[in-house]
C-alpha cells in the first residue's frame, strides 16, 4: 500500500514538473516576442481594403491605414477621463498581473451559455498586445500568446506606462487614435480641455467605435452609454453628485467630421463598413487588402438619387425636409440601393439646430434604421391575417362612426381622412382606398391584434413589441416600424411568400483573390401564395383605389403590374409610399418623408409627397430592366 502510495506521489509530481517545464517553456517562446515598447505607437500599413457595388466597377470606399495620432503623456490627461476608460475597460487594471481570471471565467461562461464567442474579458494589457500584433482570430494559440506576453508586459513596465501606451493607441473611430487625436476629432480641442461628459463619450466609444459613432445611426445609444458611464463614476466615489448632475445634462456639441471622401452611397457603405468592422475589427481592414463587392446596384442608386433630387425642394415648401429611400430585390433580400438621409454632405438645418435633437434635417442619420410611425402602410398586414383566416376579399364591412371601447384612458373613434363614411363596403374596397374605420374593424374583429403583429413579424417586421403596447391604432400605424424592414416584408408579397432576410454584402475576397465569404441565404415561405396574389391583386388594382386616389395617382403604372400602398400618419409626423412589381424580375421599394425631430410638416398624405419620389424611381428602375 506505501508503495503504491508512493508510486503515485511520485506520478503527480512528474505530472506537475511537465506540466510547469511546458508552461515555463511556452512562456519563454512567446515572451521573446513581446513587442519594443515603440512598437505601441508606431503603425504601418499594407493594403487598404476596398468596397464596391456589385460588379466590382465602382468602388464606393476605401479603408486604409492612415491615421491620425498625436501623442501625449498621461500627466496632460485629464483624471477623470483615465478613471472612465479604466472604469469602463478594466476596472481591476491597478489590482490585476496582466489578465483577469474572474473576467476570462465570466466571459467563459456568457460564451458556453450562449454557445458562441461574444465576451473575450480582455485586459488593457491584452487589448494593447492585441493590438500590436494585428490578428483577431479566435485560436487557443493566439489568446495563449496573448494571455503570456499581457503578464510579461505588466511584469516588465509600470502600470502608468501601461495606461499611458494605451491611451494613445486605442482607437475611437473616423481614423483618430489615441485620446489627443479623438479628442481634436470630435470636440475641436485638446484631451486636456474636455468635460466629463465628453470623457464619458470618448470611454464609451472604445468597444464599439464604428456602431457608436456620433456620426451614424446609433447617437442616442452612444449618449445612453455616457450617462451610464458617469452613474458608475458616481457609485465608485470618483465623482460628486454635482458633477454627475452636471455631465449628465450638458450639451454635447460634436465637430463637423471629415468625410468628404464618401460621395458614393454613404449610408449604405457606412452601414457596410460598420457590419465589416464587426466582423474582422477595424484594424485587419486597413490592413489586409479585401476586396468587398455589395448587393449595391450603381445604376439603381443613382435613379434613387435623382428622384429624390428631382423632389425635395418641392417638399420643403410642405415643411418636410428629409427623405430616405430603400430598394431590394425581393427574390435574394439584396438592398439595390439606399438613400439614408437626402444630402449626406449637406448642413444639418436648421443651421443652429443640435444634431439628433432639434434638427429638421441631420445629414448623418440613415432614416433607413430608425423606428417611425408608418401610418396606413401597415394596413397590408392586418389584412394577410384576415385573408390566412378564410375571410374574402368580397367580404362586406360597415364604413361608419364607430365607438371601440376604452383605449389610453379615453374613447377610440377613428375617422376616416376624407372625414366621410361610405357605408358597406368590400375588404377589397377598404385595403385598396385605405378607408380607416373599416380596417380598424377588420384589426379587431376579423383579423386579431396579436396574430396581426404575428404576421408582420413573420413578414420581417423586427421593431414591434408585445401585444400590451398596442390597441386599435395598430392598424393605423400605431407600431414603429424601420423602412428597410418595410420594404422587406412587403417583398414577401411579391415573392408570392417567400421572405428573404435582407442583405448587403455579396462576397468578400482577401488580397489573393480567394473566396473568404459568400453571401447565401435561402428562401423561406411565410406566407402561402394565395394570399400573397390576393394582397398583390388587390395593391395594383387601380379601379379600386380610384374613388381615393384618383385614376393617375403616383400608385398607378400603365401596361405594368406594380403594387403599392402609402402611409400617413396622424399629426402628419411621417408620411410613405412603399410598393413593388412581381413579375418575373421583382423590385420592392419604398420611401419615407419627414422630419428628423418628428416637427408635423403641412397636411398632405403621404401619396402627395412620398409618393412622386417612389414612381419616380420604380419607373426609372423598370425601363432598365424590360
Amino acid at each position: 500500500m506505501k508503495r503504491n502510495f508512493s508510486l503515485f506521489l511520485k506520478a503527480i509530481s512528474l505530472f506537475f514538473l511537465f506540466l510547469f517545464l511546458g508552461l515555463f517553456s511556452l512562456f519563454i517562446i512567446f515572451a521573446k516576442d513581446l513587442p519594443r515598447p515603440e512598437k505601441f505607437t508606431e503603425r504601418a500599413w499594407i493594403l487598404p481594403t476596398k468596397i464596391y457595388d456589385r460588379t466590382g466597377e465602382t468602388l464606393l470606399y476605401e479603408i486604409y491605414g492612415e491615421e491620425k495620432r498625436k501623442l501625449v503623456s498621461l500627466d496632460v490627461v485629464p483624471e477623470y477621463l483615465k478613471q472612465a476608460i479604466v472604469l469602463k475597460e478594466d476596472a481591476d487594471f491597478y489590482s490585476h498581473w496582466g489578465i483577469d481570471l474572474k473576467g476570462i471565467l465570466r466571459a467563459f461562461l456568457v460564451n458556453l451559455r450562449l454557445q458562441r464567442f461574444v465576451q473575450g474579458g480582455s485586459t488593457i494589457s491584452q487589448q494593447l498586445i492585441r493590438s500590436s500584433s494585428l490578428t483577431r482570430e479566435k485560436t487557443l494559440k493566439r489568446k495563449t500568446r496573448e494571455i503570456i506576453l499581457s503578464i510579461e508586459l505588466d511584469r516588465r513596465y509600470s502600470k502608468e506606462q501601461i495606461l499611458e501606451w494605451y491611451l494613445n493607441q486605442v482607437p475611437f473611430g473616423s481614423n483618430a487614435y489615441g485620446v489627443e487625436s479623438a479628442s481634436q476629432a470630435f470636440f475641436e480641442k485638446p484631451v486636456s480641455e474636455i468635460s466629463l461628459a465628453e470623457a464619458a463619450i470618448l470611454a464609451s466609444l472604445i468597444q464599439a467605435p464604428s456602431y457608436l459613432s456620433p456620426y451614424g445611426e446609433h447617437r442616442e445609444e452612444l449618449l445612453k452609454e455616457k450617462d451610464g458611464i458617469i452613474e458608475k463614476m458616481l457609485r465608485q466615489g470618483l465623482i460628486s453628485g454635482k458633477e454627475t448632475k452636471i455631465a449628465k445634462e450638458e450639451e454635447i456639441e460634436f465637430a463637423e467630421p471629415k468625410v468628404s471622401i464618401l460621395d458614393r452611397a454613404p449610408h449604405f457603405t457606412l452601414h457596410v463598413k460598420g457590419l465589416l468592422e464587426e466582423k474582422y475589427g477595424e484594424e485587419f481592414l486597413r490592413r489586409k487588402g479585401l476586396s468587398v463587392f455589395t448587393t449595391l446596384d450603381w445604376e439603381l442608386q443613382k435613379a434613387a438619387q435623382e428622384a429624390v433630387e428631382r423632389w425635395i425642394k418641392r417638399n420643403e415648401a410642405f415643411y418636410a425636409f428629409n427623405v430616405s429611400l430603400v430598394a431590394i430585390d425581393p427574390k435574394t433580400g439584396q438592398v439595390l440601393a439606399m438613400i439614408g438621409s437626402k444630402d449626406w454632405g449637406g448642413e444639418p438645418f436648421p443651421e443652429n439646430c443640435s444634431p439628433g435633437k432639434d434638427c429638421l434635417f441631420d445629414p448623418m442619420v440613415n432614416v433607413a434604421f430608425r423606428e417611425r410611425q408608418p401610418g396606413s402602410a401597415f394596413k397590408p398586414f392586418v389584412y394577410t391575417t384576415a385573408f390566412e383566416k378564410g375571410f374574402s376579399d368580397n367580404k362586406i364591412i360597415i364604413d361608419e362612426e364607430t365607438n371601440f371601447g376604452i383605449w389610453g384612458g379615453k374613447p377610440y373613434v377613428p375617422q376616416n381622412y376624407d372625414g366621410k363614411f361610405r357605408g358597406p363596403v368590400t375588404l377589397r374596397q377598404a385595403l385598396a382606398q385605405s378607408i380607416n374605420v373599416p380596417s380598424v374593424k377588420v384589426l379587431v374583429y376579423l383579423a386579431g391584434i396579436e396574430d396581426s403583429i404575428e404576421t408582420a413579424k413573420e413578414l420581417g417586421i423586427t421593431t414591434l413589441k408585445a401585444l400590451s403596447f398596442y390597441g386599435p391604432s395598430l392598424v393605423l400605424g400605431g407600431g414603429e416600424v424601420k423602412l428597410l424592414d418595410m420594404v422587406s416584408a412587403f417583398g414577401v408579397f411579391a415573392t408570392k411568400g417567400f421572405k428573404v432576410s435582407p442583405s448587403f454584402i455579396l462576397e468578400i475576397k482577401d488580397d489573393t483573390g480567394d473566396v473568404v465569404f459568400e453571401e447565401k441565404k435561402t428562401p423561406k415561405r411565410v406566407l402561402e401564395s394565395e394570399v400573397a396574389n390576393l394582397i398583390n391583386n388587390i395593391l395594383s388594382d387601380n379601379e379600386a383605389r380610384t374613388p381615393m386616389f384618383g385614376s393617375n395617382s403616383s400608385l398607378y403604372f400603365k401596361d405594368r403590374k406594380v403594387s403599392a400602398k402609402t402611409g400617413t400618419t396622424q399629426n402628419y409626423e411621417d408620411l410613405w409610399t412603399i410598393g413593388y412589381s412581381f413579375g418575373s424580375r421583382p423590385i420592392a421599394a419604398g420611401v419615407w418623408v419627414g422630419n428628423n425631430n418628428r416637427v408635423p410638416m403641412a397636411k398632405q398624405p403621404g401619396v402627395v409627397l412620398a409618393g412622386p419620389i417612389w414612381h419616380d424611381f420604380m419607373e426609372k428602375v423598370l425601363s432598365f430592366w424590360e
